[in-house]
């Protein structure tokens, strides 16, 4: 389902579960790799990718949110909204360069996970990104536009939100969702290359972590109570 693998400097996340969808199960293996991750030393860097070639992640895992006893491999329920969004925190605050190598449609929970890392590469000719809970009616958790408000500029922040807009790559791309779009094929050589390339800045974890923490001022990750990190990292605090 989660596999995490090592060459040189470069960590890479692969996920291997179909539309990789999330449970709680799945939560916390990633959670596993990232303690290997950051029990590293030295230059790192991490590149998160999916095996599946039509979706990067598809959201919740809804047969098991419907219906957990019917499938107990998903783990425990009453948990997951808790752990999941810490998840999101830690991915955020990581200490070591991350990139994203989105290969399909990243949807819902999919898409915060993108977000979440430093860098995003994106099918250039397929897929879409989007968080569709109001097209779905579900309410947007306050952690979660935290994060949308904290990556996004100002107008891709209210039509991904407000209007559920669905980012492909050229479009995403030019609203600054994703920094960098290519051919399914070459995206994780480009994704090994920027991971080489920023992985020395890693080496100096206390330094690399703290200024991702103050980059957009102190309220803007972790350190106030409003800033997406701590939002996420608390999620149970904000209604």
């Amino acid at each position: 389902m989660i596999s995490l693998t090592r060459e040189n400097d470069v960590f890479t996340l692969t996920m291997d579960a179909g539309e990789n969808r999330w449970n709680t199960t799945f939560v916390r293996d990633i959670d596993k790799a990232l303690d290997e991750v950051e029990a590293s030393t030295g230059p790192a860097a991490l590149v998160t990718r999916s095996t599946d070639q039509k979706f990067f992640s598809n959201g919740l895992d809804l047969a098991w949110m419907q219906a957990p006893d019917d499938h107990p491999e998903g783990g425990d329920q009453t948990v997951f909204g808790k752990e999941f969004m810490a998840l999101m925190g830690r991915f955020i605050t990581l200490p070591v360069p991350t990139i994203c190598a989105i290969n399909g449609h990243a949807f819902g929970a999919g898409f915060m996970v993108a977000l979440c890392h430093d860098i995003r590469i994106m099918r250039e000719d397929r897929g879409f990104m989007c968080a569709n809970e109001m097209a779905i009616g579900f309410r947007i958790p306050s952690a979660e536009l935290a994060l949308f408000r904290h990556k996004l500029s100002g107008s891709a922040f209210y039509e991904t939100v407000q209007f559920s807009r669905r980012w492909g790559g050229p479009d995403g791309k030019a609203a600054g969702v994703v920094q960098h779009t290519a051919p399914l094929d070459e995206i994780p050589v480009l994704a090994q290359q920027i991971a080489e390339q920023s992985a020395p800045l890693g080496a100096n974890r206390e330094l690399f972590g703290d200024q991702k923490q103050r980059l957009f001022g102190e309220n803007s990750v972790l350190n106030l109570p409003h800033g997406a990190a701590h939002m996420l990292k608390n999620s149970g605090d904000f209604s």
